[in-house]
This record gives C-alpha cells, structure tokens and sequence, in this order.
C-alpha cells in the first residue's frame, strides 16, 4: 500500500511553506503533485522543483495518473501530495488512492468563494467535496502551518 504521509490542498502546490515547514514535519522524500494542468507544464514544475527540499523527489501527475500509479509506490516512498481543490481530493479517493487525512491550507478568494478561515476560500462546490469526504472518514484539518493550531473545521460548513 502506498505510504502517504499527509494530503494537503494548497492552489499555490510546491512552495517554501510546503517545501520547508510541512515537508519537514510529515518527513516525506517525495512530493507528489496531482494537478491535470501541472502534469504538462514544464515551466512551472522547474519553478516548483527549485522549491523542493534538497533530497526529496518531485513527481507532477494528473489526477487519473495518480489513480493508476500510486498503488505501484515503493515501501520506501514517504509520499506527500499536494492537490490545488478539494474536488481533486475527492477524485483521488473516489479513484481508490488510500487517503487517510487532508490538511487545508491554502485556498485563494476569488469571484463566487468566501472567505472561511485565514487562507481559506470556499464555494458551494469546494463544500460539497469536503462533505463528501467526510462522510467517507477523511480526517480534514485547516491548518495553514504546522506550527499553528488547527482551525475550526465547521467554519467550512457555515
């Protein structure tokens, strides 16, 4: 089974509060990141992999990649992935990948959000994802840094 350490949506993916702060804390040695418009963009992948840690490996996937290869994942494999939306956790699990917690950290404002938790912004859609997770047992936490306590979680449901 795959050895994911933690899922953390984060629209910004791979940058240095990713790369210092939590890579630190869950101990990965590879970022996984599961974006359909990352996946084939090379350009910013360069720019994410000059923000990864020295000595953890980078992997950019589109979400039916993840599905399809993440059970293939060596024991040795310390994954931590990192998803733009909640919808995209969503697929993840729906698609069977053994997600078990799911740290909200960083979820921009824009037209149609509002604004939740200090960096979160939800719309109706983001809202039905995370009660759709939770209701298939995924732990969820709003934490913008692991240093912070975690935020209320009903904050997303209001």
């Amino acid at each position: 089974m795959a050895n994911i350490l933690l899922t953390r949506i984060d629209n910004r993916l791979i940058h240095g509060q990713v790369a210092t702060q939590w890579n630190s804390s869950v101990g990965s040695n590879l970022l996984l990141v599961a974006n359909d418009n990352v996946a084939g963009d090379k350009m910013r992948q360069g720019l994410m992999d000059m923000a990864a840690p020295n000595g953890v490996a980078t992997r950019y996937f589109t979400i039916d990649k993840t599905i399809e290869i993440i059970h293939k994942a060596a024991d040795r494999q310390k994954i931590f992935i990192i998803v733009e939306d909640p919808t995209d956790v969503l697929k993840l699990v729906e698609g069977g990948v053994p997600i078990k917690k799911v740290n909200i950290g960083n979820m921009h404002m824009s037209e149609g959000k509002r604004q939740v938790a200090t960096s979160v912004a939800v719309d109706e859609a983001d809202v039905a994802a995370f009660k759709a997770l939770q209701e298939k047992g995924i732990e969820l936490e709003i934490r913008r840094v692991p240093s912070m306590p975690a935020e209320e979680l009903s904050k997303l449901f209001k």
